[in-house]
């Protein structure tokens, strides 16, 4: 284990030596730190850069996702000739142009309950970059079950949370993310950053929060937001804080993530789904049906396959416009908005004759159209 530090590391982290309650002692304990960032998208590229400025020792990356386009109203980690290329490679390139000093370890796989346990073992914290329930619980359980801190964010338009879950503090284990938010909704409830929104500065903001986080957690000094959700809203630009109390929540192992978060919310799960293969075949042979794109006109605007925009907070005012006298096929970017929208109308309104696209207009592109563009 390292216990001095180089020249150059002097040199490079020397702001840091005049701190009072840092000082080199406080900089060893980073450059002997283990630290996993879960997602390299906007919360894990900021996150990733100023622990790396900062010098944890070692940093692992997980995504298995590549740079898109839209990606880059926020994810300043990339630039344009990165699209199309592996989030976690070119975040661990750039990682090493600014701080050579730090070991890296890329996984460019999606992190799930085969792989959880092996991959979080290693290191002192995990930092949550993630935008999906299923993920989140995941992540949070394995924490919980390995006696990891994990540094809590999350960001939706204007607003931003940070938390530090499962921290061990004098003996004591601080609440954990179940603590505050028992069971996941369904996805379909809540929508993602791409279908909501989100303002493109808000994700370093509330990503330089994580990294402070992790760094007073490392380092020990201060104190840090266990038991406290730190709630940020850049619109307003107010910020409040809620006490978290730990509820007894027994975690004993991992459990079925993708089910518990799945996108169909009715109760017999027995929505009707065709793939995009189904569809085109649909258009081709001349079939009378209705197709309906439930996104926002914008969405539209940037890409469509024909449908009849009809927004989802416009279905209620427009039930008339929907067919049910023959098929319909419903879709949005990804499949869980038009899910969601399908759960509302067989229920309150009694129609049985919809069809969500699965995959939505992303397997289109995918695996249909590439011109259509995503984003």
């Amino acid at each position: 284990m390292e216990t001095s530090l180089t020249q150059e590391e002097l040199l490079r982290y020397s702001r840091h030596f005049n701190l009072p309650e840092f000082g080199t002692e406080g900089q060893i304990k980073l450059k002997q730190s283990k630290v996993l960032v879960v997602g390299a998208g906007g919360l894990g590229a900021p996150v990733l850069l100023y622990l790396a400025a900062a010098g944890v020792g070692e940093i692992g990356i997980v995504d298995d996702d590549v740079v898109e386009a839209s990606n880059l109203q926020r994810q300043v980690m990339y630039n344009t000739e990165d699209i199309g290329k592996s989030k976690a490679e070119q975040s661990a390139a750039r990682i090493a142009q600014l701080n050579p000093n730090v070991q890296l370890t890329v996984y460019r796989t999606r992190l799930v309950k085969e792989n959880i346990m092996e991959m979080v073992a290693p290191y002192d914290l995990v930092v949550d970059g993630t935008d999906n329930f299923p993920t989140r619980y995941l992540t949070n359980d394995a924490c919980v079950l390995l006696k990891k801190p994990y540094i809590y964010g999350s960001i939706f338009r204007f607003e931003g949370q940070v938390s530090v879950f499962n921290q061990t503090n004098g003996g004591e284990i601080g609440p954990n993310y179940r603590d505050i938010f028992p069971e996941a909704p369904p996805a379909s409830a809540v929508p993602n950053c791409a279908e909501g929104g989100v303002l493109g500065v808000l994700p370093g903001i509330i990503g330089s929060m994580q990294a402070s986080e992790a760094i007073k957690v490392l380092t020990g000094i201060g104190s840090s937001l266990s038991g406290k959700l730190f709630i940020f809203d850049a619109l307003s630009f107010s910020t409040h804080t809620i006490k978290i109390k730990k509820t007894g929540i027994a975690i004993e192992a991992l459990g079925d993530y993708e089910e518990n978060c799945d996108i169909t919310i009715n109760e017999t799960n027995t929505m009707k789904e065709v793939t995009v293969q189904e569809l085109k075949a649909l258009m081709d042979e001349g079939t009378d049906f209705q197709l309906i794109d439930v996104r926002e006109q914008h969405e539209f605007d940037l890409a469509n396959i024909a449908g009849e925009l009809i927004p989802m907070g416009d279905i209620e005012q427009n039930i008339d416009k929907i067919s049910k006298d023959k098929q319909v096929v419903v879709h949005c970017r990804s499949g869980a908005r038009s899910g969601n929208v399908i759960n509302y109308l067989n229920q309150k309104h009694g129609f049985d004759n919809l069809y969500n696209l699965k995959g939505g207009i992303l397997a289109w592109s995918d695996e249909i159209d590439s011109s259509v563009q995503k984003y």
